[in-house]
This record gives C-alpha cells, sequence and structure tokens, in this order.
C-alpha cells in the first residue's frame, strides 16, 4: 500500500493529508508535528487567540483525523531522509518509509542577535505556547515593546492596545510594512496607530536588548532607551530547509520546488512557508511566501500532484491583516509597477491599483473597516489572474462595477 508522509503539522500540512483523502488516496498518510497539538491556525495567535488566551483554533478535531485514517504524530521532529532508502528518521527512534515525502516544515522567527533562547521576558510569536506566555504579560498599565513593524508586529501592537497594554513599537526601516505595502497604505496604519496610543519609532537601531528580572530595556544608537516588562521580536522568518539541506535537496531562498511543487527529487514535494517557487502571472519570478491561504493552496496541490495528477500553480498571492476595526487586503505583487491608481470607498476605504508598463494590473492593495474591500481586492485577483489591461480611469472611478470591466 502506498505511504505518503508528511513532515510539518501546519496549515499547509493539514490540508494536504484532508486534500488526499478528498482527492480518493486510499493508502496510508502520516503527519508529523513537532508540537503538542493537533494542527492548529496561526493567524489567531496576533489576534483574538492572543485576547482571548484561548486554546488554539485547530483545523480539524481528532475524530476528524482517525475518520479521514490520517495518523498524526505529535512532539515528535523528523531527524533525517534517506533519500535511497525512502525513510525518515524520527526524534523519537521511529523510522518510517515512505513512496512520497511533503515537506511542509514552515518557518521560524528570525533570532535578534545576541538574545539568548530562555530569556523569559524577550519572546517571538510563532506558536501556541508563545502566544499564552505574551498574553500573560499583556495586563492593563503593562507597557510592551515590539521590534519590528511587519503584520505580526502591528497585529500584535493592537491586541496589546485592545487589552490596555502601554505599546512602543521599533522599527529600523524609515516606515512600517516595508515588505509588499504600498507607502500610502503603510503610512495610513501608521496613523490609526498612533491615534490608538502606540508609539512607533523608524529608523532606528536597536545596539543591545538587556533583561531583568522586572523587564527588559532597548537600548538605541542614538543614546536612547526604550523600558518595558516584555519585548517581542517580530524581524521576520527563515525557512525551515535544515532538513532538506542535509537531504540534498536545492535551496533557494527556501526548498526549491518547480511550478507543480516538486524539489530535485521527483519523489519529495515540498510546500508553504518553507519553498520558494516561480510564479506564472510574474513571469516565472522566483518567490517564497508566508501566507495563510498560500499555504492552503499549495497544500491542495501538493496532494493532488503527490497522487500523479502534474497540476500546475495558478493562484495569485493574497495577503491580510486585521488591525482594529480594520483590514487590510492585498492581492498580487507590486513590485515593478509603473502606474498606481486610487480609487475612494465609503467609510474611508480606499484601494490602490497598480499596473505595469504596458497597463497590465499586477497587484491591487485595499484597506478600510470590516470587509469593505474584500469584494474589489478579490475582483481585482481574478483581473490579475486574467492578464487584464483595464482603462486606468475606470479603476479610479467608484462607479465602475469591477466585475464589469472582469466580463469584458
Amino acid at each position: 500500500m502506498m505511504h505518503i508522509v508528511i513532515i510539518g503539522a501546519g496549515e499547509c500540512g493539514a490540508r494536504a493529508a484532508f486534500a488526499l483523502r478528498e482527492k480518493g488516496f486510499g493508502g496510508e498518510i502520516t503527519l508529523i508535528g513537532a508540537e503538542p497539538h493537533l494542527p492548529y491556525e496561526r493567524p489567531p495567535l496576533s489576534k483574538d487567540g492572543l485576547a482571548e488566551a484561548s486554546l488554539p483554533k485547530f483545523i480539524a478535531g481528532a475524530a476528524r483525523y482517525e475518520e479521514a485514517r490520517i495518523a498524526v504524530l505529535t512532539s515528535v521532529t523528523a531527524e533525517s531522509i534517506d533519500r535511497a532508502q525512502k525513510s525518515v528518521t524520527l526524534s523519537d527512534g521511529r523510522s518510517l518509509t515512505y513512496d512520497r515525502l511533503l515537506l511542509a516544515t514552515g518557518a521560524r522567527p528570525r533570532r535578534f542577535p545576541g538574545v539568548p533562547e530562555d530569556a523569559g521576558r524577550i519572546r517571538m510569536l510563532r506558536t501556541h505556547a508563545d502566544a499564552l506566555a505574551i498574553r500573560a504579560a499583556l495586563t492593563s498599565g503593562a507597557r510592551l515593546a515590539i521590534i519590528g513593524g511587519g503584520f505580526i508586529g502591528l497585529e500584535l501592537a493592537a491586541t496589546a492596545r485592545r487589552l490596555g497594554a502601554e505599546v512602543v513599537l521599533v522599527e529600523g526601516l524609515p516606515r512600517v510594512l516595508s515588505r509588499g505595502v504600498p507607502e500610502e497604505i503603510a503610512a495610513f496604519v501608521a496613523e490609526l496607530h498612533r491615534r490608538e496610543g502606540v508609539k512607533i519609532i523608524c529608523g532606528a537601531q536597536i545596539e543591545a536588548i538587556e533583561e531583568a528580572d522586572d523587564g527588559a530595556r532597548l537600548l538605541l544608537a542614538d543614546g536612547a532607551g526604550v523600558k518595558a516588562e516584555l519585548v517581542v521580536i517580530g524581524i521576520g522568518a527563515v525557512p525551515n530547509t535544515e532538513l532538506a539541506e542535509a537531504a540534498g535537496l536545492a535551496i533557494e531562498n527556501g526548498i526549491a520546488v518547480d511550478e507543480r511543487l516538486c524539489t530535485s527529487d521527483r519523489d519529495i514535494y515540498a510546500a508553504g512557508d518553507c519553498c520558494s517557487f516561480p510564479l506564472p502571472h510574474y513571469s516565472g519570478r522566483r518567490v517564497r511566501l508566508e501566507a495563510w491561504r498560500n499555504a492552503q493552496d499549495q497544500g491542495a496541490l501538493a496532494a493532488a500532484n503527490l497522487m500523479g495528477a502534474g497540476e500546475t500553480m495558478a493562484s495569485v498571492p493574497w495577503f491580510w491583516s486585521d488591525q482594529y476595526e480594520f483590514t487590510l487586503q492585498i492581492a498580487g505583487l507590486a513590485e515593478g509597477a509603473q502606474t498606481t491608481v486610487r480609487r475612494d470607498m465609503e467609510e474611508g476605504a480606499f484601494i490602490l491599483f497598480h499596473l505595469d508598463g504596458e497597463r497590465r494590473l499586477i497587484a491591487a492593495s485595499g484597506i478600510g473597516p470590516g470587509n469593505a474591500v474584500a469584494r474589489d481586492i478579490r475582483l481585482a485577483e481574478k483581473l490579475i489572474a486574467a492578464g487584464a489591461k483595464p482603462d486606468p480611469l475606470a479603476l479610479a472611478s467608484p462607479e465602475t462595477r469591477l466585475k464589469k470591466l472582469l466580463v469584458a
């Protein structure tokens, strides 16, 4: 009986396991996870999951895995892959043989130089255990220092303010959300946080972080200091490629895969945050995406191709972030845009449409309260996938329905 082993029990790995059954795979499936929990959603960890200090939002309950005949191994890691023998050695001493292998090993937070891993007052946010430790310190009036002005840092800042904590956010670059978010939207987000009482310091270089029994202190290059009961570091993520690299697989800003998610070994696939892949809508440009929906899409695609379907990637990158009552959504990649067109909407919402030199729509970035921009971003995503070249004046006009442009 064919055996498919999936290393990594996060969003991507779990979705792939269930997709295999949905697509009719009748062999054995083993899902390997390092954490003690069943697979759970990570996006809530910086939002409601942190605020409520609840159990993780599980992707499925134990009964559903049992019903689907998916063996889930928790609290265990894969130590090595023997490609010749097609086997995986686990940290508990067991060895599993496979016919096909999926690496969904994800990514880990980038560490700040010099900070010990066991520092109690200096944390990073990746797991449910991390969220519980951070939540315990976020009492009303407590002071939180966040290093990094990306999505994680800003979502954490919004949640901390909701809980009544004082927040200082330190970003080394000139503005927050420097990766993939237009400056106009980043400025809107920064002003939103300042109105909510977050102190944002951009262009600041951190010389050192000092830990004490009652908190920690950031020492900035300009001589200033920031004191807090807790420091959370959110300066990006590093793909977990060590297992693949030790097995001799090709690495290029992650585990290198082709348009079918196949690695340099035809029986090993990789998907999710750990892999880099060519984007068909952007002339095959190789990227690595740390995004919830990408993990879902690639989990499903990997499942199909583990069964020999030979399908290629077709989805457009999509990101979202909830901060206070606002939701930011981005479809596509704006890098290389020659023209940006703004569409103002009701309730203060707006969307920026990004076009390349041939006037082809390559990205759309929007922000507004609740789901104000969700429908139009979804339609923009379809326009991007279609390679559409819509009239910029039509994009700018709120009276023009994007669905009409899509039909055209």
